[in-house]
C-alpha cells in the first residue's frame, strides 16, 4: 500500500505482483482510495491557502511563492537569464504569483458557476433538450423539402413509393455527409450547447479487471473497507450484463442486442422529432417500438442511487428493474462524479468503446488488476480475421440491397457502397478466388500461408488508390453494416453464392420480396423462420469485414496481413496481426496521470517493460516494479525441478523428445510415486491436448494407467468448454469422498492443458491441489508464421543487451514461463495452504528460466539430480498424513523402480 501511494503520488508507472490469498485487492482499495482523499484534501487546502495569499497585498516571503509555484498544476517557475538584477526577477516572481492567482479565482468561479448550472440543469433539460429538437426538427424539414425538390426534378420521386411501405424505410441509408461538410453547415453553436450541458469529471481511479465476477468480487472488498459507505463508486458493464429489456436480451448474441438498442434510440429520437407532423409520414414508427427503460429522468434518478451507495453489477441491474430505468445508460451518467469506476479493461483498453462510454482518462488513474495476459488481450483486441465465406456473403449481401434501395439512394451513398463493393471483390481475388462464384466448391489452384506488409498487401490488392480512413469513417457514420442486418433479417436468408451466371439470382431474390408487403407472410420464409427462432442469428459479415478495413490503418510497421489459402476459398482467410500493442496502450500512458499494472503472477516482467512501456514511450525512470512475497509460512510450499527420472533417465521433454516410449514411462512411474504419498488432488500439465491424449493411450497400453487408478481416480480435462463445470463438480466430489472414507483410493488425479480452461481462473486449494506436476517446458509452435513475424519484429525494434538472448528468443521463452506460472499458482490459494509443485524437465535448473519464477516460489525451490531426494521432500510437506494413512503397496513401490538411495532415504526417515 505504501508503494502504491507513492507511484500514485509521483505520477509513475507501476508493475505490481501479489500473490493470491496475500490481500491484493483489499491494497489495492486502501492504498489507492487513500491517495485520492489525501489528494483532494491538499488540493482544497492549496487553492484556500492562495486565494487567502491572493485576497491581500503579495509579500516577500520566498518560501512561500516557491511552495505554492511548485505545487498548483500548471504553474512553472520561469528561467531568468543569469545576469538579471534582483529587482527584475523580484518582478517577474511576483507577476507570476498574481497570474496564478488570477486564474485560480478565474477557474474557482467557472467551478462555482458550473455547479450552479448542474443544480438547476434537472429544471432546464427538458427546455433545453425540446428546444435542441425543435432546431433539429426544423433543419429536417428544410431538409425534406430540399429532397422532396430533388426528387421532383430527377424524376424520381413518383417511382415506386409505396414499394418502402411497412417500415422498408429504416433499412434506407440516410444521406451521407462528411464531417467537414456537416461542420461548415452546423456551425458550432451545438457543439457549444453540449460541452454546456456536459458535467465536469472529477478526479477518480478506474479500476479495471477481466471478468465481470472478478469486478465483482473487487466490489465486494470495496464494502468491506474503511472507504465502502463514502466512496462514489459505479460499476460499468456491456449491454448483455445490464440490459433490462427482456425483449431485447433474449437475442443472445452480443452484436444483436447492440444493434437493437442502438435501433430502439434511434426509433425513440425520430418519433420525438416527428411529434409534430402529419402521422402518414411516420408509419414506420409503428413498427420498430422505442426502449421504455430509457428515459432520461429515470436514469437521473439511478445515476443518483448508484452513487449514493457501493453496488456491484448485480444489484445495479435490480435497481435498474424497480426504477425502469437503463442501468446500461444510467451508470455511464455516473461517470463523471463517480470517485472509483469499475469496469473490464476490455473497455478501458479500445479506443472507441472508451469513447463511446464516455470515459476521460485526462490526469485520472488507472489500475489494471490480472494484467498477467494484459499484452495477449491488447493483440487479440486489434486483431483480425475474415473469411473467404465471409467476404462473398457480405459481397452478395450488399450488392441486392443496392438492387433493391439503389434508386433512393444518393450519389455519395452509392459512391462509397461501390467502394465497398471493389474491396470486398478485390479481397476474395488476392485469395485467388472469383467473387461470382460459390466459395464453398471454388477450390483453389495456390494452397499455403502468405505474410505481407499492409503496404505491400494494399498494392497487391489493387486498394491502394482508396481512402481506408474515409471508408472506414462512412461505415461508422452511416451504420451500413446495421441496415445490411436489418435488410437480412427482414428478408430472410440472402444467397452467398452465385452458381447461376452473371446476376440470374436478383430476379428470385426480388420475386420473394413481393408477397411480404400483404399482410400473410410468404410460405417459404416460415421453415427458416421457425429453425432460427430458438438460436440467435449470426451479426453480419459486413461486421467483422469493418473490423478489418479498420486494422487496415494502422501504421506499415506494426501490423501484418496473413494470407492463408486453404482447400476452398470458404475456408481461406485474410488475417491482420497487430505487432506493437503499445500503439494502443500509448494513449493511456500518455493521458493518465498514473498507471499500475497489477496481478498475481507478473513474471517474466521484462515483456510489460520492452514491448509494452518502452515501445509506448515510457522512460526508464518512470516505471517501478514492486513484488510481494506470500504469507504462508515457508514449509507450506515445496516447488521442485527434478533433472532425471527413477531409472536416471534425463528428463527433457522437448518436441523431438517427449514422444519417445521411455519418456512417458518415466513421467508415468514418477506419477505414480507422487500419487502413492500425496494426499487429496493432485493435477498435473501437459503441454497440448494431443500430447495429454498420446501420454493417456501410451499409459493405458503399458499398464501404468491401472496403477494410477488404484490410488486415484483419473480425470481428464475436457476440450469443450460447457464440460469443464461437470468435471471439477466431479473431481471434488471424489477428494471430499476418499477423505471421508479413507479406502485404497486416497484422492483423484486431473490430467489438464497448460493455456486450457483449467489453467487460469481455477483454484485448487486445500485438498483440491496439493501437488501440482509440470510435465516439460510449454514453448509455443515456433513454426507459427505469426509467433515468427513476432519474434522478427522485435529482434528489428528492441535493443538486443550484451551478453543475453535476442529479443525473439525471449519472447518465445517468455511466453512459455508465463503460462507454467499461471499453471502452477492454481495451488497455494490461502494463508493456511499448502502443496508441492515438481516440475519435470533438467531445463527449469538453468539460472534464465529459474530468475522468470515468481519471486515467492523462485526463492524456495529445490533442484533435485535424481528422484530419490525429491520424493523423500514430497513427503514433509505433509507428514499428517503419514500417520492417517496406510504405506503405499509394495508391488507398487517396486513397480516405479525406486532407487537405492529413495530406499535408504525413506527408511530413515520412518
Amino acid at each position: 500500500m505504501a508503494e502504491l501511494y507513492r507511484v500514485l503520488e509521483a505520477g509513475k508507472i507501476g508493475i505490481f505482483e501479489s500473490p493470491t490469498g496475500t490481500g491484493k485487492s483489499l491494497s489495492l482499495i486502501c492504498g489507492a482510495l487513500s491517495w485520492l482523499r489525501d489528494f483532494e484534501q491538499k488540493k482544497r487546502e492549496e487553492e484556500a491557502r492562495l486565494l487567502e495569499t491572493g485576497t491581500g497585498p503579495l509579500h516577500d516571503e520566498k518560501d512561500e511563492s516557491l511552495c505554492l509555484l511548485s505545487s498548483c498544476e500548471g504553474a512553472a517557475a520561469t528561467p531568468r537569464p543569469a545576469g538579471e538584477p534582483a529587482w527584475v526577477t523580484q518582478f517577474v516572481q511576483k507577476k507570476e504569483e498574481r497570474d496564478l492567482v488570477d486564474r485560480l479565482k478565474a477557474e474557482q468561479a467557472r467551478r462555482k458557476q458550473r455547479e450552479e448550472r448542474l443544480q438547476r440543469l434537472q429544471h432546464r433539460a427538458q427546455f433545453k433538450y425540446a428546444a435542441k429538437r425543435l432546431r433539429q426538427e426544423e433543419e429536417e424539414t428544410e431538409h425534406l423539402l430540399r429532397l422532396s425538390r430533388e426528387m421532383l426534378e430527377t424524376g424520381l420521386g413518383a417511382e415506386r413509393p409505396e414499394q418502402l411501405e411497412s417500415g422498408e424505410e429504416e433499412l434506407v441509408l440516410a444521406e451521407y455527409e462528411s464531417d467537414e461538410e456537416k461542420k461548415a453547415a452546423s456551425g458550432v453553436d451545438e457543439d457549444e450547447d453540449e460541452d454546456d450541458l456536459e458535467e465536469e469529471h472529477v478526479t477518480k481511479i478506474y479500476y479495471c479487471s477481466r471478468t465481470h465476477s472478478q469486478l465483482a468480487q473487487f466490489v465486494h472488498e470495496v464494502k468491506k473497507s474503511p472507504f465502502g459507505r463514502d466512496v462514489r463508486l459505479v460499476s460499468l458493464g456491456s449491454r448483455q450484463n445490464l440490459c433490462v429489456n427482456e425483449d431485447v436480451k433474449s437475442l443472445g448474441s452480443v452484436q444483436l442486442i447492440n444493434d437493437r438498442c442502438v435501433d430502439m434510440q434511434r426509433s425513440r429520437h425520430e418519433k420525438k422529432k416527428g411529434a409534430e407532423e402529419e402521422k402518414p409520414k411516420r408509419r414506420r414508427q409503428e413498427k420498430q417500438a422505442a426502449c421504455p427503460f430509457y428515459n432520461h429522468e429515470q436514469m437521473g434518478l439511478l445515476r443518483d442511487e448508484a452513487l449514493a451507495e457501493v453496488k456491484d453489477i448485480e444489484q445495479l441491474l435490480a435497481l435498474g428493474k424497480e426504477a425502469r430505468a437503463c442501468p446500461y445508460y444510467g451508470s455511464r451518467l455516473a461517470i463523471p462524479a463517480a470517485q472509483l469506476v469499475v469496469l473490464p479493461y476490455q473497455m478501458l483498453l479500445h479506443a472507441a468503446t472508451r469513447q463511446a462510454a464516455g470515459i476521460r482518462l485526462q490526469e485520472q488513474v488507472v489500475i489494471i488488476d490480472e494484467a498477467h495476459n494484459l499484452i495477449d488481450t491488447i493483440t487479440g483486441m486489434h486483431s483480425v480475421e475474415v473469411s473467404g465465406s465471409q467476404l462473398c456473403q457480405a459481397h452478395s449481401q450488399l450488392l441486392q440491397y443496392m438492387e433493391r434501395f439503389g434508386k433512393r439512394l444518393k450519389a455519395k451513398n452509392l459512391m462509397y457502397l461501390k467502394q465497398i463493393l471493389y474491396l470486398l471483390e478485390k479481397f476474395v481475388a488476392v485469395l485467388g478466388g472469383n467473387i461470382k462464384q460459390n466459395p464453398n466448391t471454388q477450390s483453389l489452384s495456390q494452397t499455403g500461408t502468405e505474410l505481407k506488409t499492409i503496404n505491400d498487401f494494399l498494392f497487391q490488392s489493387q486498394i491502394d488508390n482508396i481512402n481506408l480512413f474515409k471508408v472506414q469513417r462512412y461505415c461508422e457514420k452511416s451504420m451500413i453494416s446495421r441496415k445490411l442486418f436489418g435488410f437480412t433479417e427482414r428478408y430472410g436468408a440472402v444467397l452467398s453464392s452465385r452458381e447461376q451466371p452473371k446476376l440470374a439470382g436478383f430476379q428470385q431474390f426480388l420475386q420473394s420480396l413481393q408477397p411480404r408487403t400483404t399482410e400473410a407472410p410468404a410460405a417459404p420464409a416460415a421453415p427458416a423462420d421457425e429453425s432460427q427462432a430458438g438460436a440467435p442469428r449470426p451479426a453480419s459479415p459486413l461486421m467483422h469485414i469493418e473490423g478489418f478495413l479498420a486494422a487496415l490503418t494502422t501504421a506499415n510497421q506494426d501490423g501484418r496481413v496473413i494470407l492463408s489459402r486453404q482447400g476452398s476459398l470458404s475456408q481461406s482467410t485474410l488475417k491482420f496481426l497487430l505487432l506493437n500493442p503499445a500503439v494502443h496502450f500509448a494513449q493511456v500512458v500518455k493521458e493518465c496521470r498514473a498507471v499500475v499494472i497489477a496481478g498475481g503472477t507478473m513474471q517474466p516482467v521484462s515483456d510489460f517493460r520492452q514491448q509494452l512501456l518502452a515501445c509506448a514511450g515510457v522512460e526508464a525512470e518512470r516505471v517501478v516494479e514492486f513484488s510481494c512475497g506470500h504469507v504462508i509460512p515457508p514449509d507450506n510450499i515445496l516447488p521442485l525441478v527434478i533433472c532425471s527420472g527413477i531409472s536416471d533417465q534425463p528428463l527433457e521433454f522437448t518436441f523431438q523428445k517427449r514422444e519417445l516410449p521411455q519418456m512417458m514411462d518415466e513421467a508415468g512411474r514418477i506419477l505414480c510415486n507422487l500419487c502413492s504419498v500425496v494426499p487429496g488432488g493432485v493435477v498435473c500439465f501437459f503441454s497440448s491436448y494431443e500430447y495429454l491424449h498420446q501420454v493417456h493411450a501410451h499409459w493405458e497400453k503399458g499398464g501404468l494407467l491401472g496403477h494410477l487408478a488404484a490410488r486415484k481416480k483419473i480425470f481428464q480435462e475436457p476440450k469443450s468448454a460447457h464440460q469443464v463445470e461437470q468435471v471439477l463438480l466431479a473431481y471434488s466430489r471424489c477428494i471430499q469422498a476418499c477423505g471421508q472414507e479413507r479406502g485404497g483410493v486416497t484422492g483423484a488425479l486431473l490430467l489438464s492443458v497448460v493455456g486450457g480452461k483449467m489453467s487460469e481462473g481455477i483454484n485448487f486449494s486445500d485438498n483440491l491441489g496439493r501437488c501440482v506436476v509440470m510435465v516439460g517446458m510449454p514453448f509455443p509452435n515456433i513454426r507459427s508464421p505469426e509467433l515468427q513475424e513476432k519474434m522478427a519484429y522485435l529482434d528489428q525494434t528492441l535493443p538486443r543487451a550484451p551478453g543475453q538472448a535476442p529479443p525473439g528468443k525471449n519472447l518465445v521463452e517468455n511466453l512459455c514461463m508465463k503460462a507454467v506460472n499461471q499453471s502452477i499458482g492454481r495451488a497455494i490459494r490461502h494463508q493456511k495452504d499448502f502443496a508441492s509443485i515438481v516440475l519435470l524437465d533438467q531445463r527449469y535448473a538453468r539460472p534464465p528460466v529459474l530468475a522468470k519464477l515468481p519471486a515467492w516460489i523462485r526463492a524456495r525451490v529445490e533442484v533435485k539430480a535424481t528422484f530419490g531426494p525429491a520424493i523423500a521432500a514430497v513427503q514433509k510437506v505433509s507428514p499428517t498424513f503419514f500417520f492417517l494413512r496406510v504405506s503405499p503397496p509394495r508391488d507398487l513401490i517396486s513397480h516405479c523402480l525406486l532407487s537405492a538411495q529413495f530406499h535408504r532415504e525413506k527408511s530413515a526417515s520412518s
